[in-house]
């Protein structure tokens, strides 16, 4: 048996030096076995009556001490060894160990403990061995450290900490400068019953700790050194943020240390220019590093510059992922005062690397020899690569590619006036630039072939091609309204004559059935020539107030059999739509070109959402939608999940006649009639589309205020258009009285026009152009009722004659007819002219029927 210190004092004091667990001894076995021998012999010497008091004492005395040692035991001061786990060498080498270790059982006593515990704990002898939360109690320095140790010894976890205390001992008492202990708690043994015994150890690493504030203290000593150098340093990370940056050159570019120690400085904060492409276009070189020498100009936080030359250093790994950088910064303010030469060398510098065109010095292969912070730049918005930065080839697209080079060889041979090169640059996306070769002198071709002067056009080229666009719209829109123009007096001419045969034949006539035909055709006619004026935005809407809601409704059945069967139409309507005011037709093109276009995009089927909404002023304001006022606006939006549209063509697609379908199915008109209705209409259409995620267009109608509408009365007047429905319902009497001048430049047109308004009851005087109306407006010396008249016409057009006719007659009425839209020509009128609209083609009952309103008095 063993036993074990406690709390209490144990029944033999121990060395120091000696565990709490011995190994029991055969020797003192046999003596006290032979002590028992003897007294049995010697008892029974001197007769049974006399030893019978000493036999009873004798067993008195040994049932005293088991039982003794019962109690014993089971207070747990005596404990049986288990000598079959007794390694000798296992306890030797714990019991030498530097670092205190004892053992406690899930009582916290200790069971175990070495030498060098006792010396740590302050103990003395084996009595004075205590667990560790009893050694370092109200010891506020440590006790919330033993806390956690504690905490960690009942839940069977590991822990370590590591405390100062005060004294020796912890104490505190003055004599003991102090010292670090680093103390560890861990479970024993891997079987349960064993893993509720811990095992603490205690080192001593005050003299670790004490070196580690010598190291850093000198290294607070060379930072100090290194922020008070005449010199400059900084060091940037790969992500371009400022680590490090000393006081010298904090100072030079009057940046508060304390600020910049807080973070978010970056490396283009304090390089002027394009310079910081240069410190970060080194060609990467895996497992090397590379110092290079630049010359630039460092930024000031009011904006000033610092010439300075730089000594960058950069590390890069195995991997070829640099490090951070390492820079040494030398002004070279003092140059410029000091030394003239230096001086010039300096300010050609910072020309080179200021200049806006990006240079390069170049061999014969193409490989750049020097650069300046432009090309440098350039070089890094190609690609990631860095293959740029070493061959200026690797800049131009393959397609231009051999333009450059026969410009570099021509150089390399010594001639002059090379013409420049226009290229396409190589990158993600489409730029151009236009390079100047010229060549060096014949000494130094050796290293450097050429000089190449690069300035980046695309931004010249995009207004170029702007423009030319825009040209190109004009023409189309000019083409396309001269044509329609022409068209509708034609159709005009045909619609009047099919309504006086449609007069003059009845139902039950065998050809009645063909001018029907014939007034089918030429409304169909009339709605492609509207779709011709949708691209210049010259066609004529008639606007009525809608119900966005209602008029998808009526579409649908039209949508479905558009889109087919392996599409799904799915309708959202928003709750309370405010109203618009739209041109009913055109609103029904739009959506049925959108959904079409949609079906397309979804050869092998999808889904087609249509979906309307209320967009208030404050939200239009935060869309982020270009060119789009703040105001209320009704919002439909046409999604697919169809192809997409690719990123490069998707600004084309409202251009007329650009299409990706093959020739022969489409005409590239559908998106461009979609674009012209929205914007005469006075609304917004925008595209978001991703390639192989499908298409969403949104498109924003104005609301329409009934508050703000124009009175009837005013309709005639004030250059307001008059809102003709698609077939007038002619009156109970659509006859009248009155002359009227009918001038109009198309000969058969104005005989139809004018044996209508005869058969009517009208007095008609023809004109063929404006002078011949103002002569015959004199012939009547003004009193004529009622003026019809065309607004493009030879020698003098509608509003020239308007304003000559008022000025003889300022009550005059006035009816204009044309195939233009009315705001193509209202802003050539005087201001606050009274006239009433009737646009082309029209038939016959529309005609006398705005006639007859017009002359009937309000």
């Amino acid at each position: 048996m063993t036993a074990e210190p406690d709390n209490d004092p144990p029944p033999e004091p121990m060395p120091a030096h000696e565990p709490a667990r011995r190994g029991g001894s055969i020797v003192l076995v046999l003596l006290v076995a032979g002590g028992i021998v003897a007294a049995a012999v010697a008892l029974m010497t001197i007769g049974r009556a006399q030893a019978q008091p000493y036999i009873l004492g004798l067993l008195a005395l040994l049932a005293t001490v088991g039982l003794f040692n019962l109690f014993a035991y089971a207070a747990g001061i005596i404990r049986f060894a288990d000598r079959s786990t007794d390694d000798p060498v296992i306890r030797r080498i714990a019991d030498q160990a530097y670092d205190g270790l004892a053992v406690t059982d899930p009582g916290g006593h200790v069971v175990y403990f070495n030498a060098a515990y006792l010396a740590l704990t302050g103990a003395t002898t084996a009595l004075d061995v205590r667990p560790v939360e009893r050694v370092f109690i109200g010891n506020p320095d440590v006790s919330e450290a033993v806390f956690r140790l504690l905490k960690a010894a009942r839940e069977g976890k590991r822990q370590q900490e590591e405390v100062r205390i005060a004294g020796h001992d912890g104490s505190g008492h003055e004599g003991s400068h102090g010292r670090w202990l680093r103390m560890r708690v861990r479970p024993l043994g891997q079987s349960r019953r064993e893993a509720k015994y811990a095992v603490w150890s205690i080192a001593d690493i005050t003299r670790d700790r004490e070196r580690q504030e010598d190291v850093f203290k000198e290294l607070q000593h060379a930072i100090e050194y290194l922020d008070h150098a005449p010199c400059g340093f900084f060091s940037v990370n790969a992500a371009g943020d400022v680590v490090y940056i000393n006081a010298t050159l904090a100072n030079w570019l009057d940046h508060d240390l304390a600020e910049i120690g807080s973070g978010g400085l970056k490396l283009a904060d304090i390089v002027s220019g394009d310079g910081a492409s240069l410190l970060t276009s080194i060609a990467p070189v895996p497992g090397e590093v590379k110092t290079e020498v630049f010359d630039i100009d460092l930024r000031m936080r009011g904006g000033k510059t610092v010439p300075v030359r730089l000594y960058h250093k950069l590390a890069f790994g195995a991997d070829g992922v640099p490090g951070a950088s390492r820079t040494l910064v030398i002004s070279r303010a003092r140059d410029e005062r000091a030394d003239p030469q230096r001086a010039a060398e300096v300010r050609f510098m910072r020309f080179f690397d200021h200049t806006p065109m990006a240079i390069a010095t170049v061999d014969r292969g193409g490989a750049v020899v020097r650069a300046n912070a432009r090309f440098a730049k350039l070089a890094q918005g190609l690609g990631t690569d860095g293959a740029a930065s070493k061959s200026i080839f690797r800049t131009v697209n393959a397609r231009d590619r051999s333009l450059l080079i026969a410009a570099i060889n021509q150089a390399a041979e010594g001639q002059g006036d090379i013409p420049p090169v226009e290229a396409m640059l190589d990158g993600p996306k489409e730029r151009w630039g236009q390079f100047f070769v010229t060549s060096v002198e014949e000494d130094e071709r050796e290293t450097e072939a050429a000089i190449v002067y690069m300035l980046e056009t695309t931004e010249r080229r995009t207004l170029e091609n702007q423009i030319n666009q825009s040209q190109k719209m004009d023409m189309v829109g000019q083409l396309a309204g001269g044509i329609a123009h022409d068209f509708n007096n034609v159709l005009s001419a045909i619609m009047m004559a099919n309504d006086f045969l449609l007069n003059a034949h009845k139902p039950t006539d065998p050809s009645f059935q063909d001018i029907m035909q014939i007034k089918q055709n030429a409304t169909r006619a009339a709605t492609l020539v509207r779709q011709l004026l949708a691209f210049s935005r010259r066609q004529t809407l008639r606007p009525q107030v809608l119900d966005l809601g209602d008029a998808l409704s009526d579409l649908t059945m039209l949508l479905r059999r558009l889109i087919g069967e392996k599409v799904k139409l799915d309708l959202v309507h928003g709750r309370d739509l405010w109203p618009v005011k739209v041109d009913v037709s055109q609103f029904e093109q739009v959506i049925v070109n959108l959904a079409v276009n949609a079906r397309d995009a979804m050869p092998e089927g999808g889904k087609l959402t249509v979906r309307t909404g209320n967009v208030t002023a404050a939200d239009s304001a935060g869309l982020s939608f270009k060119g789009m006022p703040a105001a209320d606006y009704v919002r439909i939006d046409v999604a697919d999940t169809g192809t997409g549209i690719p990123a490069e063509i998707v600004d084309k697609i409202f251009e007329p006649f650009f299409s990706t379908k093959e020739v022969g199915k489409g005409t590239g008109l559908g998106l461009s009639t979609v674009y012209g209705i929205v914007k005469q209409t006075g609304g917004f259409v925008y595209v978001d589309s991703e390639a192989g995620k499908g298409t969403s267009f949104h498109i924003f109608l104005p609301r329409h205020h009934p508050e703000q509408e124009v009175q009837p009365d005013a309709v005639a007047g004030n250059g307001a258009a008059r809102e003709p429905a698609a077939e007038v319902k002619p009156r109970t009497d659509l006859t009248g009285q009155g002359t009227i001048l009918l001038v109009e430049d198309e000969e058969g047109l104005r005989s139809l026009n004018a044996r209508g308004l005869r058969s009517r009851g009208y007095s008609v005087i023809e004109a063929s152009n404006g002078i011949e109306a103002m002569e015959a407006l004199e012939e009547k010396n003004g009193a004529v009722d009622l003026v019809v008249s065309d607004v493009v016409m030879p020698e003098m057009d509608g509003p020239t004659l308007l304003k000559n006719m008022r000025g003889r007659n300022p009550d005059l009425k006035i009816i204009f007819v044309s195939g233009y839209a009315e705001d193509a020509f209202e802003k050539s009128l005087p201001e606050n002219q009274q006239f009433a609209f009737l646009p082309k083609p029209f038939t016959l009952s529309q005609l006398v029927a705005a006639v007859k309103e017009t002359m009937t008095p309000s």
